[in-house]
């Protein structure tokens, strides 16, 4: 993998600057390289797995992980105001959204961190933060992508919720060509938002998001739901809500563990 990985970055023209960890299995691709990340691996250094046993999404979710897909986590150390790093998870959906653009595949970024087609779960994003005394230390960046996951092979209660590149092109797809187009469009989004602030981010992600925009949602945290009329981003990627008693919310990505469209025309 690693080989054909480097192969698949050369043919764009990119040197990797980092080490590429490839591994058979992993627990979790993102636990080994917050790991590594302590012990001190350099910026964008990648682990790579072909499966993981211990995978995991937004809130603790699990996320399925056999193998012939695409588990990959890469390491940042952001130099940037603090102000735009909760930017990077709209950044990554938007770098995988280009990325499977490139087989043909028209995905939408759903917030606050999948990538979905038709309503279909594609890929998903997890985007975890390593502090210490000084502040953010690193990013660790985990993006799970189902390249060759056939619907029929995924758990009946996902069947309808789920889909890959090889289901929505019809032929298969190399895992380190999917990778080595992640990585490469990744770069030019964190460069983006590093020198250009969070607005350029939001624009573009605003543009390849699905169409809620003045719909009524239901978020919802914990044991709660919150339902309101989707109005747009503020200028942390948080979800702005009107709610029915007049009043406007940011949700913030962390406090949400599922959003949907609600179910009546209006919120209740």
């Amino acid at each position: 993998m690693t080989d054909a990985l480097t192969a698949a970055l050369e043919a764009r023209g990119l040197r990797w600057p980092a080490p590429v960890e490839h591994l058979e299995v992993a627990a979790s691709t993102n636990d080994r390289l917050k790991d590594k990340a302590r012990a001190g691996a350099p910026e964008w250094s990648v682990v790579i797995a072909d499966r993981q046993t211990d995978g995991r999404g937004r809130a603790g979710h699990p996320w399925i992980s056999p193998a012939g897909n695409l588990f990959l986590s890469v390491l940042l150390r952001p130099v940037m105001p603090a102000a735009h790093v909760p930017v990077l998870p709209l950044a990554a959906g938007l770098a995988t959204v280009e990325a499977v653009g490139e087989s043909g595949v028209e995905a939408r970024v759903k917030w606050p961190n999948d990538v979905v087609v038709d309503g279909r779960k594609l890929a998903g994003i997890l985007v975890e933060g390593l502090s210490g005394a000084a502040g953010l230390q690193a990013a660790v960046v985990g993006i799970g992508l189902n390249v060759a996951l056939q619907p029929a092979s995924f758990p009946e209660d996902l069947r309808d919720r789920s889909t890959s590149l090889a289901a929505q092109t019809g032929r298969p797809c190399a895992v380190a060509d999917a990778a080595a187009a992640v990585l490469a469009r990744l770069r030019v989004w964190y460069d983006r938002l590093a020198r250009e602030g969070p607005p350029c981010v939001l624009a573009a992600w605003r543009e390849r998001s699905v169409a809620w925009w003045g719909r009524p949602v239901e978020a919802r945290s914990g044991g709660s739901v919150l339902r309101g009329i989707v109005q747009g981003l503020d200028e942390r990627g948080a979800l702005l809500l009107d709610l029915e008693d007049g009043s406007r919310v940011a949700v913030v990505s962390g406090e949400v563990s599922e959003l949907r469209l609600a179910e009546t025309g209006s919120p209740r």
